[in-house]
């Protein structure tokens, strides 16, 4: 005979019993031991087991374990920290190791509100776009409606992917690169690709983007795609070209769900914004949203929150920021070092004299030209390496790189470019001239110094950015002699992504008690992709970026979500006597803070860099002096600036007039904080975990050690059974705890997903369940005893509630769903439930009952059990089953015809406890 299972039943098979998971296919079984964990899951097929697999009941046994109160109410708190299948409308919550602020789950809502989830998530940098994209990828996964999913990101971002998704959402997914494509591909079946085989990626956009790929990609991807950058994906010269061509393709599916994600959607170009909202709906393209009816259209997937949104307001989100304060440190060049720079003008400047009429020779003799006075103005070292680069020539390449635009070649990022320049004698004087400078005194290191000493004082730990690796490291070397007792490290492209996010975990690797102070040098291989906001909170910009953009990114690294300081720095070096200097303040940086001041964001260079180019090398020559004016005229650079601006203030203006039209204020915290609260309420908070861990770790003779800003778990203490199973996640020794965020320098977020609350609460109901397991704990499922917290005599049922849950969409879903419940009677009604019950459970025992006494009051429980399951606790359940569905219709609430939730309770209960409270004084 055959016995057809479904989502939450309970079978017996292989001599013990398990709950019904959904199946992968028709035919199997996928089935969780009862008192185990998800990893513990396992797939077979009934028709290939020796004894048959049954259906089979979960009761309280008769000859179950007394316990004391103290034990029943940790085993309550046991059962709720081990289940993983919410029955509420956040299903994901109980999966999460963070507690996410407010305002980050309303991309989740408007998601769950679309028949296919399409987003534009344009919220500022550091609000945390990587959680509220994740949040939405969990909870769908969690819901039964995303089975594959790929990430899509510059290369530089995968790593970090990877660890979000790891480490927040308990997502393990692969990195699809050039590196790794390969290995992965290695012995599949010619019929099987890479992501059918790996169901969860993390892809380099880069990698994929090229066309002997794109097309192989569109046909295998997942239905549920992240595009992180998405601004990057849309401009027209070739690299961005290939990326819009690849996503292009993958939004003609009608039913792939696509979540874009860019800080900067906008930018003043209108064609650019255009072609990423068609990637949501290719209408969207061309729609006039001055149109109110279309702009409601849109509003539905695009979401964009600045800061100063989320600080003031109804979201009183200002704890959740630190405060930023901005500013700029002049210092001044001396003699030698004015010689050098005025030298290196003077034979740029000439060989743009000889450039003749040409105007790609004289556009590659303006970037020569920038490129050099770049370096110059960074540090000798970065001046001898562009002077000495003889290497061929990639006029492709320069203009990129002397604005700072994100490349294809991210490795390169930091290397000091060739110029392109003639090599002749003139130029071996000025390669003789900056090595004599390299020892000698350099005014822009002792102004570095001096500015260093004055925060440091106050507590500051820095980062200081230089554009050029050669730079980074003549930096970091003469830190090292000015701050013996600091820790000064450099990260640069000379490491690997791997090498240089273990050296900044090395930085707060030994930091205790006491605060260490600590300065990091880095290039911009670090202004994305790894945060820091846990070791640093000052930012100082030793070279000035040419894109406000990459500023942005760079403060962006400490000033974000989750920065511990209350108070964020950044220093902007410069030197008035610098000609370049003084052109980029003029031209790019102080407009494009008039800009950020105006709009609320930083709006990038324009496009079309010509004008800027122009503009520079205008300002450059205007403060050579006099003899130069004839060249600016003769190279028609005199309306450089005028050009510059206008094209700026029109990208300014667009960005103003996007901002209006699409500020997106609709959904406000009301909609949202209810109903994660009732979650948190059920899975319990980052102060319960504590409490528990806290509590069990007593049990086993290892209490938590106190510290300043964490507590100290010595697992090493544990015994070996609970050691073993600590090891297999990775846990071993002394670990460091934090309850709040952001976590101190190396500990982690204590929650109820953390493999320390998870591993005791799964080993306390293990032993409970099954009397083998640990009978010296005396963790028991029965128990009675006198206390002050009730009036009248009281039974506590703890129950592990499951429910079958029914998606009602094109594809129907049946899931399990399960909850820890505390149900208080009195004469056979119910008189509390939930915080009210456990409260009623944790409260002490006033005195010991003797065993006789104890066990009669446990027997006529234990009779009237039945009664109880049949009657109050059934109503109860039903009731519960009710409030479930009403709470999944609440969020699903939608456009169109939304899905349904239906909710079927699974009777009886498991009855995991049941306790007898009598009337007790104090």
């Amino acid at each position: 005979m055959t016995v057809n299972f479904t989502p939450g039943d309970l079978v017996r098979a292989r001599g013990r019993e398990w709950v019904a998971l959904p199946a992968p296919r028709n035919g199997l079984l996928s089935l969780r031991p009862l008192s185990g964990n998800e990893n513990d899951a396992v797939i077979l097929d009934p028709s290939l087991e020796i004894s048959p697999v049954s259906a089979a009941r979960f009761d309280l046994p008769e000859d179950a374990n007394p316990t004391v109160q103290a034990k029943a109410a940790l085993l309550a708190d046991a059962l709720r920290l081990t289940l993983r299948r919410g029955a509420g409308p956040f299903r994901s919550a109980a999966q999460l190791a963070f507690e996410p602020r407010t305002y980050q789950l309303v991309p989740l809502l408007m998601a769950l509100r679309l028949q296919v989830p399409r987003l534009l998530i344009a919220d500022d940098v550091g609000i945390g776009k990587t959680i509220e994209a994740g949040l939405i990828l969990r909870e769908l996964m969690d819901r039964g409606e995303v089975d594959a999913f790929s990430v899509l990101c510059p290369p530089h971002l995968v790593d970090q992917w990877l660890i979000e998704l790891k480490d927040r959402f308990g997502i393990e997914a692969v990195a699809v690169t050039s590196g790794t494509a390969a290995r992965l591909e290695r012995n599949l079946p010619n019929a099987q690709t890479l992501f059918d085989a790996y169901p969860f990626t993390v892809v380099s956009l880069d990698y994929i983007k090229a066309e002997r790929r794109r097309d192989g990609f569109a046909r295998a991807c997942p239905d549920f795609v992240i595009v992180d950058e998405a601004h990057s994906c849309v401009g027209t010269h070739k690299g961005k070209q290939q990326r819009f061509d690849l996503l292009q393709g993958l939004a003609r599916d009608p039913e792939r769900r696509m979540i874009l994600l860019t800080a900067t959607p906008h930018s003043g170009d209108e064609d650019a914004f255009s072609r990423l909202l068609s990637l949501i709906d290719p209408e969207f393209g061309s729609l006039n949203f001055d149109n109110p009816k279309y702009r409601e259209r849109l509003a539905r997937h695009y979401v964009q929150r600045r800061r100063v949104d989320l600080i003031n307001g109804e979201w009183d989100e200002d704890r959740a920021f630190p405060k930023h304060e901005t500013t700029e440190y002049s210092y001044r060049l001396n003699d030698t070092h004015l010689a050098f720079q005025e030298a290196v003008l003077d034979y740029c400047f000439s060989v743009v004299s000889n450039a003749g009429d040409q105007s790609k020779d004289r556009r590659l003799a303006f970037w020569g030209t920038l490129a050099l006075m770049r370096c110059v103005g960074s540090s000798p070292a970065a001046a001898l390496s562009a002077l000495r680069n003889r290497a061929a020539k990639e006029d492709d390449r320069l203009e990129p790189q002397i604005y700072d635009e994100d490349g294809d070649d991210e490795d390169a990022i930091d290397i000091e470019p060739n110029t392109l320049l003639p090599h002749d004698q003139s130029l071996q004087a000025l390669i003789d001239q900056a090595s004599s400078l390299l020892s000698s005194e350099d005014p822009k290191l002792q102004a570095l110094v001096k500015s260093l000493k004055t925060i440091l004082k106050d507590g500051a730990n820095p980062v200081v950015f230089c554009r050029y690796l050669a730079t980074a490291e003549h930096v970091k070397e003469f830190l090292r002699k000015a701050f013996p007792k600091l820790e000064v490290q450099s990260v640069t492209g000379e490491l690997t992504p791997d090498e240089r996010r273990d050296r900044v975990a090395e930085m707060g690797a030994q930091e205790g008690e006491k605060s260490v102070q600590r300065i990091l040098v880095a290039t911009d291989c670090l202004s994305e992709g790894i945060n820091l906001q846990q070791l640093f909170d000052t930012v100082i910009h030793y070279d000035l970026s040419w894109n406000p953009t990459r500023h942005q990114q760079r403060e962006g690294r400490v000033d974000r979500f989750g920065q511990p300081a209350e108070l964020v720095r950044s220093i902007m070096m410069f030197s008035p006597d610098s000609a370049i200097d003084g052109a980029v303040l003029d031209v790019i940086l102080r407009k494009a803070e008039e800009i950020r001041r105006a709009t609320g964001v930083t709006v990038p260079l324009p496009d079309e860099r010509g004008p800027v180019t122009d503009a520079l090398m205008a300002a450059m020559l205007l403060r050579r002096g006099s003899s130069m004016n004839q060249l600016t005229l003769d190279l028609r650079l005199d309306n450089g600036i005028q050009v510059m601006e206008t094209r700026w203030r029109d990208a300014s203006e667009n960005e103003k007039r996007s901002r209006a039209r699409f500020a997106q204020n609709a959904m406000k915290p009301a909609e949202v904080a209810p109903e994660w609260n009732k979650v948190k309420a059920l899975l319990g908070s980052p102060a319960d975990s504590l409490q528990f861990v806290e509590r069990s770790m007593s049990r086993f003779g290892v209490p938590l050690e106190e510290k300043r800003a964490f507590h100290l778990a010595h697992l090493h203490a544990l015994q070996d059974s609970l050691k073993e199973k600590l090891d297999q996640r990775g846990l071993h020794g002394s670990i460091k705890l934090s309850t709040r965020e952001p976590a101190s320098v190396g500990a982690t977020l204590l929650t109820r997903t953390h493999p320390l609350t998870a591993s005791l609460a799964e080993f306390l109901l293990e032993a409970s369940l099954d009397k083998g397991t640990l009978p010296e704990l005396g963790i028991g499922r029965v128990g009675a005893w006198p206390t002050a917290a009730v009036t009248k005599l009281t039974r506590v049922a703890l129950l592990r509630i499951r429910y079958k849950l029914t998606i009602h969409a094109r594809k129907e879903r049946l899931l399990l769903a399960e909850e820890a419940a505390l149900v208080a009677l009195e004469a056979g009604e119910v008189v509390a439930t939930g915080q009210a019950a456990r409260k009623i459970l944790a409260s002490e025992a006033t005195t010991d009952l003797a065993a006789i006494a104890r066990d009669r009051l446990i027997s006529g429980a234990r009779a009237d059990l039945p009664n109880l399951l049949s009657g109050p606790l059934s109503a109860f359940i039903q009731k519960r089953g009710n409030e479930l569905v009403e709470d999944h219709a609440r969020l699903r609430a939608a456009a169109g015809s939304a899905s349904r939730v239906s909710v079927d309770p699974i009777l009886p209960p498991d009855v995991i406890g049941l306790f007898v409270l009598m009337p007790g004084e104090v």
